[in-house]
Parts: C-alpha cells; structure tokens; sequence
C-alpha cells in the first residue's frame, strides 16, 4: 500500500467502514446484532455523536486504525441509550482490546449519563481472538464487562456465505467485501469477487444512489494491481453495457 493510500485508511473521512455505518447502521444492527435492532425504536430515529465520542475517546497516541461510531438511539420503552461500535480492522489481535472497550464503555457512560452498549465487530483473519468480556478483581473490588461480538470470519463458511447472498439486507454486501479484502488469492481471483458482488447490487435492483453508495464502499475495501484494476474496470464497463 503507498503512503497516500496508507493516510487514507487512517482518515476518518474516508474509512469506508465509517461511511457504510453512518450510511446503513440499522442494516448492520440487523445483520450482524438482531437482537440489539429490535430493542430499538427507530421511529424515534437516530443521531451520530462523533464529535463527542472524539473528545472523550482518544487513541491518536497508538497508531492504530480504529472505526469508532458512537450513535444515539432510543429504546423501545422511548428512554435514551447509546450504541458504540467498534470495528477493528486492523488485523492484528491485540491484548488490550477488552479492557479498552470496558474503558471506553465507562467514560461515555459517564460523559453521557446514559447506559451505552458497547459492540465490537472483529476484521481480522485469526479464528482464536474473541475477546468479549473484560475482568479485574482487587482484594473483592471486582468487575466483569461483557460486550456482544461479531466476528466477519464466521460468515466466511459456505451456508453462512450463501445466506449473505441471499440476504437483502444493503450491509450484507459490506461484510462480504471486508471478507474477500481479507483474501490471500491472486489478483484475478480478488478481481472475480469484486466483480461478482457489484453484480449482486445490480441483481438485486438497488437504486442508483445505493449502487455508487456501496460501490464506494467495495471499491476501497478490495484493492487491485494497477493491471487486474485496469482488467477489473473494462469488466465492469462490459457489465454495465449489458444493463
């Protein structure tokens, strides 16, 4: 990856795990926390606090890439509460996780005055790092933080595969790009599934908007050579033609 693209993963502005949260969170809740999305009245709608979460909540000092969203809903009883995201997209498990995600849970519980559920959802490629809970215990001072997880590698199976290409559910197309970015194939085999999910938007009949909207999204999350990019794009050209 060059420096440029490099600086650009680590931007807020243009971490597609950002943009596709902010675009289709209650499809995400959906697919990946049902049950969190059916607490939820989203009649009520709800709002991104990123500004707030950026003032409570900094890790400019670690130098890892991090996709935080903090969002207010509210639940079905109509009382306030908070959901904060995380996605690690980084790729490396890292010791730390659940005890920051408790840390983190805390000061925004404290900053907000509101109860905050804390969700991670894991990029990475190794099937042992599950962190969920978090526990310390001082001479019978003790806590235990639990935090619900999505890990993306549990969909990398053929049943649960062939479910994320039957859902109709906008998210689903996120998670199946962040799945094959992960890919160690060759450039033709990555070029094949790029092409293959854009045609999933198509198949499904998304509106142009959605269409741009999501392919953004993939477009950033599965990177080509500048040879199998240019293959990619005269494919898509084809394809299009033929619609």
């Amino acid at each position: 990856m060059t420096d440029h693209n490099q600086a650009a993963a680590s931007s807020d502005h243009d971490s597609p795990w950002k943009e596709a949260l902010e675009r289709y969170f209650p499809d995400f809740l959906a697919l990946l926390f049902p049950h969190i999305h059916a607490e939820i009245d989203w009649t009520r709608g709800h709002s991104f606090l990123d500004k707030e979460l950026q003032r409570i909540v900094r890790d400019a000092e670690t130098g890892r890439r991090y996709a935080d969203k903090l969002v207010a809903v509210a639940r079905r009883d109509g009382s306030p509460a908070c959901v904060l995201v995380h996605v690690e997209v980084q790729g490396e498990p890292e010791a730390a996780f659940a005890e920051r995600m408790f840390v983190y849970n805390h000061r925004l519980r404290d900053a907000r005055g509101a109860p905050v559920a804390s969700l991670a959802v894991l990029a990475d490629t190794s099937p042992r790092f599950r962190p969920k809970r978090y526990r310390d215990n001082l001479w019978g001072c003790s806590i235990d933080f639990r935090f619900p997880v999505a890990k993306l590698l549990d969909w990398d199976r053929p049943a649960r595969w062939a479910e994320l290409e039957r859902s109709d559910n906008r998210f689903a197309l996120v998670v199946m790009a962040q799945i094959r970015a992960k890919d160690r194939g060759d450039s033709d085999q990555r070029r094949a599934w790029k092409l293959r999910l854009i045609r999933l938007m198509y198949d499904r009949g998304y509106d142009r908007g959605t269409v741009l909207e999501l392919f953004r999204v993939i477009d950033w999350m599965i990177r080509l050579p500048a040879e199998a990019e240019a293959a990619f794009r005269k494919d898509l050209y084809d394809f299009e033609t033929s619609k």
